[in-house]
This record gives C-alpha cells, sequence and structure tokens, in this order.
C-alpha cells in the first residue's frame, strides 16, 4: 500500500513537471522608444530588429520628440500613443509587455511605468529629464516665455521656443506653448527621481548605464537606481558602451533580462 502510494505520488509530479516542460514560454512584447531628435531608424533599430528576429512583438514607435514631429503632441498623448502600442502589441500575441526607451525615451519609459501597468521597464541611458539643474538653467528663459503665453491665453498657438540636449547644446524648436510646457516645466511630473520613486516594487526595471555616457550621467546613475523599490529581478546594468551605442550594446542583456521576466513565477 505505502509502495503504491509513493507511485501514485511520484507519477503526479513527474506529469506535473512534464506539463511545464511542455508549456510554451509567454510571447514577451516591448514597446521601443528612440531618443530625443532621434526617430525609429536611428540608434534603436538595431535593437527592435534584434527582439523581432527573436519572435517578439515589437512597436517600434516614433515619440513627439523625434526629430520630424518637434513635439507636436503633450506628454498625455504621448502617453495615449504608447497605451495603443500595448494594445497592439497584445492583439498580435504578446503576454508579458515590456516599455524601452533611449536617452529621453527611457526618461519616459520610467515616466509611463511608474502610472501605467507593466510586466517591465527597460531604462537604457535614460536623459532629458526637465527638473535637472542643467535644464532648468539653459532652458529658463524658453519656460518663461511659453508660461507668460499660456497665461496669455496663447498656449495653442505655435511659436518659437529652445531644446536643451547635452551633446547639441541649445536648439530651436516650434510648437505650441501648452505642449512645450507639458515636456519642460521643471515643477512637472516629468522628472526622473519622482517616476524611479513612483514605479511599483512589483515591477522590474533593468537600468542600463552605460560606462562611455556623459559625464553627467554617470555621476547621477547610481544613485538614480538607488531610488527605485526593491525588486529580485531589477538590475543595474553597465555596458562598456558610449551613450549613443548603448542600445545595441545592450542587446544579449535585454533578450536575457526579458527572458527570465517573463518566465519568472
Amino acid at each position: 500500500m505505502r509502495m503504491r502510494w509513493f507511485l501514485t505520488i511520484f507519477a503526479s509530479v513527474l506529469l506535473a513537471q512534464l506539463a511545464v516542460a511542455q508549456t510554451p514560454n509567454p510571447i514577451p512584447g516591448i514597446v521601443v522608444m528612440h531618443g530625443k531628435g532621434g526617430s525609429p531608424t536611428r540608434l534603436v533599430n538595431e535593437l527592435a530588429g534584434a527582439l523581432e528576429s527573436h519572435t517578439y512583438r515589437v512597436a517600434n514607435l516614433e515619440m513627439p520628440w523625434s526629430g520630424r514631429r518637434e513635439y507636436d503632441a503633450g506628454v498625455d498623448a504621448a502617453v495615449q500613443e504608447v497605451d495603443a502600442a500595448i494594445r497592439g502589441l497584445r492583439e498580435r500575441g504578446a503576454v508579458k509587455i515590456f516599455v524601452a526607451g533611449h536617452s529621453q525615451g527611457g526618461l519616459f519609459a520610467l515616466f509611463y511605468s511608474s502610472r501605467h501597468a507593466v510586466d517591465g521597464v527597460i531604462a537604457i541611458a535614460p536623459g532629458g529629464d526637465p527638473t535637472t539643474t542643467t535644464p532648468r538653467e539653459k532652458l529658463a528663459g524658453a519656460v518663461q516665455q511659453a508660461r507668460v503665453l499660456v497665461a496669455q491665453g496663447k498656449g495653442g498657438e505655435k511659436a518659437q521656443l529652445a531644446d536643451y540636449e547635452g551633446s547639441k547644446g541649445i536648439t530651436p524648436v516650434e510648437t505650441t506653448p501648452a505642449i512645450y510646457m507639458s515636456w519642460f516645466d521643471p515643477e512637472g511630473e516629468l522628472g526622473m527621481a519622482t517616476a524611479l520613486k513612483r514605479i511599483p516594487a512589483t515591477v522590474p526595471v533593468l537600468y542600463i548605464a552605460p560606462t562611455n555616457d556623459y559625464p553627467a550621467l554617470v555621476r547621477i546613475n547610481p544613485s538614480l537606481f538607488k531610488a527605485l523599490a526593491l525588486h529580485p529581478l531589477t538590475q543595474f546594468y553597465e555596458p562598456n558602451a558610449t551613450h549613443m551605442r548603448a542600445p545595441t550594446a545592450s542587446i544579449s542583456k535585454i533578450l536575457e533580462w526579458t527572458r527570465a521576466v517573463s518566465t519568472a513565477p
């Protein structure tokens, strides 16, 4: 009787293990977002292509901060664009949903995941935070101009304002003051420190900090990472790469990490 009981239990465990082994892994879906002034065909294209070649469902988006779009939509509209992309990924069979972004796209991925449910976040050399000291100083005049125009009831009329990026300095940008303030308000909600603190502890983050990034980002990345809530799969990854090459240099790590997150209990 005891031997029969043992064989029954052993057979049940074996069948359960076989069922797990034969269950296909959940299909990952990833929203990929380029950096400031970029596009889906530059810097992030190799990453998007590699993910697709591994049967991931990918939405490589052109966001409002692209060189072509020049801030033609505000933060709320950008959130809706990501929402729509995620719905499309699910319709294509994606089960686990990730948001990934490079530079300003990384900042936005963190911002988005602090307010919307996702299975994981990939921030690749995140930057472009309007609440930090240098952008505040460089764009103070443009922000004040936009604020005054909004107060005068001209928030919906296009104006010549300014953008700032570490490698390019100050560049002109033409958009409406209302849209501009949604992206560049130094007291707004797009700050990276705020987003990091608001990401739920249940959401893992792959924070990619290239060793040859812009000096200011290299200095601040460790402290920003520490602001994240602890999750067993949250990681700080430092590829030997520049800011521009970070997406391509991180392909293997991103594949490894997303697979681990997708198959985790």
